[in-house]
């Protein structure tokens, strides 16, 4: 009788032990899985973030420059070797630009992650100052270097100075070209009298409040040529409007 109970005890003990070392590697397994998926999904979004960040410049858009050509631009800019666009922000891009004196504004815009388009407001050399040996340019930088530009030949008074700049810088830049000397020339009846001597052989009489009527020098000219003919003289716009005939 001992025996036969005791081997119906023996036969009542199941293998809890076995199930329970199953379930921990299955789970075991599913967490690797998981974490193994986590680490391919964070390789996979640093290598796209990696691969955006280094995309390179594919075009680069310059305009309306005219006194520094392309190819200057983009090297000024750092721009030459067409790196990411993530690596150079715009306002970093202008600051550069703009500390060459021949460029006044520089505006940058990025567009499409690829393209770089920057517009560029030319900074035109005004006079060259032979009293103080400087050119002057629109926004009233100045250097030592000559440029081509009328050449102011003769003292003025600072604060009579100071409004020819501010008058200076209206004058279109095509008229600029037109005009060889500037001459303080004051008389009994304004102080503020200018003599400029033209290009083309033809002088103008201006007042400092009369200076910007000198951007309408083609068109009086081409009723001068109409009236005269191709005479040389005088041209006074400091009162009025009116052509003395000298050759």
């Amino acid at each position: 009788m001992k025996n036969k109970k005791n081997k119906k005890t023996k036969k009542q003990v199941k293998p809890v032990h076995k199930k329970q070392v199953t379930q921990k590697v299955k789970v075991r397994k599913l967490k690797l899985g998981r974490t193994l998926l986590a680490l391919i999904a964070l390789f996979l979004f640093f290598y796209l973030i990696t691969h955006i960040i280094n995309f390179p410049i594919k075009n680069i858009y310059i305009y309306n420059n005219t006194l520094v050509t392309d190819q200057s631009i983009i090297e000024l800019a750092s721009l030459q070797n067409y790196p990411s666009i993530f690596y150079k922000t715009c306002n970093s891009i202008e600051k550069k630009l703009e500390s060459n004196i021949l460029i006044k504004k520089a505006t940058v815009k990025k567009s499409w992650l690829k393209e770089i388009h920057i517009y560029i407001e030319d900074n035109y050399p005004m006079f060259y100052n032979t009293t103080t040996s400087l050119t002057v340019f629109q926004d009233g930088r100045t250097t030592s270097t000559l440029y081509e530009a009328p050449l102011l030949v003769n003292y003025v008074p600072d604060t009579i100075y100071e409004t020819l700049v501010e008058k200076m810088s209206l004058v279109d830049p095509s008229i600029l070209k037109r005009m060889s000397e500037i001459k303080y020339d004051p008389n009994t009846v304004d102080e503020e009298r200018f003599l400029i001597t033209m290009t083309d052989g033809n002088h103008v009489y201006l007042t400092l409040e009369t200076y910007e009527n000198i951007n309408s020098y083609v068109n009086i000219y081409l009723d001068i040529l109409q009236k005269y003919g191709n005479k040389l003289g005088i041209l006074y716009l400091d009162s009025g409007e009116y052509f003395e005939i000298t050759n």
